[in-house]
């Protein structure tokens, strides 16, 4: 094996070996392989009314907010048009909203992103019938996550300072909710950093259906400490008040074992303008996912967890007595799956729930009384997604029934008749008409690009919305994806595919890079559409392997929670078995085997190449977490406990504990505004190396967050990727 170093972790380092790297033409040649242009041609789940038989869609130039027929596509009318407003003007719609009662829209402008899914923007209400056209509020500039009224005459709204408003349409008045909104201290409304990233949210408030009051969570952040980062200029949207001094962002961000948000429901009386402190009868409860009403004024429920997130138990809580009751408990000895808290679906007169209590992911329905009435689905495979039941008492789901990498769509009906709306084989997903009379079904497979289809509920194809055809023409001739399982030498068999190069020879012997993200629940090797830079580079030569170790998704609970307590270990095991099966296949050159992964992935790049018997000849590792105290409390404890309940568990899975292991060619890139895998992953990572008398590369992308994709950056990672194994295999 090879046990060459570079040494790079100046930047002037960095910028001296990249001058020597790709070239235009190489950037040229690989940028159809990497976002944005490999992205196929999609289509948005349309905002449909509430029957089902049209929705509304923004014209292409932003102008109009047209209404179309759903069964044609066809244009019915236009239901606004920026040129023909009265009161106000705007020049162009970014996104919009209709009210409930259908009567209003809410038109977005000036997108202004925060975190991840999080953004504020100039809000105006447009009135269908009147044409006026009237800004969400007078005294504040920018908006966060507005939310109609049901009967649609007012809208709640978070303003810049952290506290709620309400905009009473009907009088063109703006009331507080309230007042003790503090930046950096108290944000009422919407959620903080951590619940944002890690629970899939960014409204933290639910009208009752009578419209009488507003519930909201209260996130008291004061407790918990705050991270900074710099920023600078730099030369993709300069900022140009940093040209000689560096500035800084500084954000609460709560690390494993530190204190979280404090937080707590209210609900806002609308006649008399009073707040009141709800009250839950659990005192243990860490954190609130979820709020939603359950058909019923006198029915808010709330989802809570425990610390460790082992325990969900729902309550139902009367805003106006204050009387909470538990509605049900789900407990398990690991992590319990997200879907389970995250993807509840609320009814009239039930709930359903996806658990994983039966050691596979199936969907519950209960009653309001907290009985359950049906297991909806079972058997052993996970459903991945529930759509909602038909007028018929027809149950709609995505699963795993078909095998691991595929994803199908069923319907089972009373009597538990289960028939597949899709392929065996592939990826499909589907959205479904609020009156459940027409479905979109999104499918794809490792050569077909994904297509678009819209059939009603009776099974009938109505049209073909997209079939990328354009894209199937422009990657005919890259290398296709060969599906496969390996067995390791500890006998463990592991969902892989690899791609070989178009020119392939069995009698040559080819180096190979190994690509994984291998984190708890997740999957890369699915039988979907995906081209990327892995295609180029065995257009170039190279063989891509990518396999999914212990620990992922998609084969049960027992195989995803072997993890629990003890990150890093089964998924290093089965990446290094993996490659030594890669290097006994005649083709393959056993000493030229890499590896590089992303965020989790580049996490566990770095665990697979600091163990002595490491198979790897070279390792790129793009913002990878270093060592889970650095990382939120939310997801490092969900798999990890704290560092106090589990210390041996939190050294032991720690790259940065592993550097003196570490003899390959190794680079790590990262953004220095990273929000969510700090930089300071890699420099205490390098540090270490350091003293350990180690050495690598590092290439950093100033004022860039986690994803590294503004300015055709996502090119630039890849090709310094590709360049660095040009190198080193």
């Amino acid at each position: 094996m090879k046990n060459f170093f570079t040494v790079a972790f100046a930047l002037s380092a960095v910028a001296l070996s990249s001058a020597a790297g790709r070239n235009v033409a190489d950037f040229k040649e690989m940028a159809p392989f990497v976002y944005p242009q490999n992205a196929p041609a999609s289509v948005a789940k349309p905002y449909y009314m509430a029957d089902g038989l049209s929705y509304l869609a923004l014209s292409d130039d932003g102008k109009r907010v047209v209404k179309h027929d759903t069964k044609t596509g066809a244009e019915v009318e236009t239901v606004m048009d920026v040129a023909n407003t009265r009161e106000n003007k705007i020049d162009r719609i970014e996104g919009f909203t209709l009210s409930p009662d259908g009567s209003k829209l809410l038109l977005q402008t000036g997108h202004t992103p925060i975190y991840r899914r999080s953004f504020k923007a100039s809000f105006y209400v447009y009135e269908l019938r009147s044409r006026l056209l009237r800004p969400l509020s007078e005294t504040h500039k920018q908006q966060r996550a507005p939310l109609f009224s049901p009967d649609g005459r007012m809208v709640a709204f978070v303003g810049e300072d952290n506290n709620i408003y309400l905009k009473k349409i009907d009088f063109d008045t703006e009331v507080p909710v309230t007042t003790d909104g503090k930046i950096d201290h108290v944000i009422n409304g919407v959620p903080d950093w951590v619940y944002e990233e890690e629970f899939t949210t960014d409204c933290s408030m639910a009208w009752a259906p009578d419209n009488m009051t507003l519930c909201y969570l209260k996130y008291n952040e004061t407790d918990v400490p705050a991270y900074s980062f710099p920023l600078y200029e730099g030369t993709c949207d300069p900022m140009k008040q940093y040209a000689l001094y560096p500035g800084s962002f500084t954000y609460k961000y709560p690390v494993a074992g530190e204190p979280n948000s404090k937080v707590s429901v209210h609900s806002y009386d609308v006649d008399n303008r009073k707040t009141k402190n709800l009250t839950l009868p659990d005192t243990k409860i860490e954190y609130i996912p979820r709020i939603t009403y359950g058909g019923s004024p006198d029915r808010l429920v709330v989802t809570t967890l425990n610390r460790a997130q082992t325990r969900m138990e729902l309550f139902t809580l009367n805003p106006r007595s204050n009387v909470a009751k538990s509605l049900m408990v789900e407990e398990d000895d690991a992590w319990l799956e997200t879907v389970t808290y995250e993807d509840l679906t609320f009814n009239s007169d039930n709930f359903v729930v996806l658990s994983g209590r039966s050691g596979y992911t199936h969907a519950y329905q209960y009653s309001y009384s907290g009985a359950l009435t049906r297991q909806i689905t079972k058997g052993e495979f996970d459903v991945t997604a529930y759509y909602g039941a038909d007028a018929k008492g027809n149950h709609y789901y995505q699963s795993t029934s078909t095998g691991a990498i595929n994803r199908v769509i069923s319907r089972i009906d009373p009597k538990g008749v289960v028939k597949n709306l899709t392929p065996d084989q592939g990826y499909a997903s589907a959205w479904f008409t609020p009156a459940m009379n027409y479905y979109t079904v999104n499918y794809s497979n490792a050569t077909t690009p994904n297509t678009y289809t819209l059939y009603t509920i009776a099974d009938k194809q109505v049209r073909v919305l997209e079939d990328n055809k354009n894209t199937a023409a422009k990657y005919a001739s890259a290398p296709k994806k060969e599906f496969l399982t390996i067995t390791t030498a500890d006998g463990i068999t592991l969902n892989a595919y690899m791609i070989k190069p178009t020119d392939f020879n069995a009698s040559k012997k080819y180096p190979v890079i190994m690509h994984q993200y291998s984190g708890p629940g997740s999957q890369e090797v699915l039988n979907r559409w995906k081209i990327d830079w892995a295609e180029y580079a065995a257009q170039k030569g190279y063989i891509v392997l990518c396999v999914d170790p212990r620990g992922t998704g998609g084969r049960g609970r027992a195989w995803e929670t072997i993890v629990y307590r003890n990150l890093g270990h089964y998924e290093t095991i089965d990446q290094q078995g993996a490659a030594r099966y890669a290097a006994s296949l005649p083709y393959v050159d056993s000493e030229r085997i890499g590896i590089t992964g992303w965020s989790y992935g580049g996490y566990e790049t770095l665990m697979c190449i600091s163990t002595p018997s490491s198979p790897f000849a070279a390792a790129v590792a793009i913002a990878p977490v270093t060592d889970w105290r650095y990382y939120d409390t939310v997801y490092a404890e969900r798999y990890m406990l704290t560092p106090q309940e589990n210390e041996d568990g939190y050294e032991e899975s720690a790259p940065l504990n592993a550097t003196a292991n570490v003899n390959v060619p190794l680079l790590i890139m990262h953004g220095t505004a990273d929000d969510n895998v700090h930089l300071m992953n890699t420099m205490q990572y390098v540090s270490a190396l350091q003293s350990n008398g180690k050495f690598c590369d590092m290439f950093l992308f100033p004022n860039m967050n986690h994803s590294i994709y503004q300015c055709n950056a996502r090119l630039t990672v890849y090709s310094k990727m590709l360049d660095y194994f040009d190198k080193n295999l």
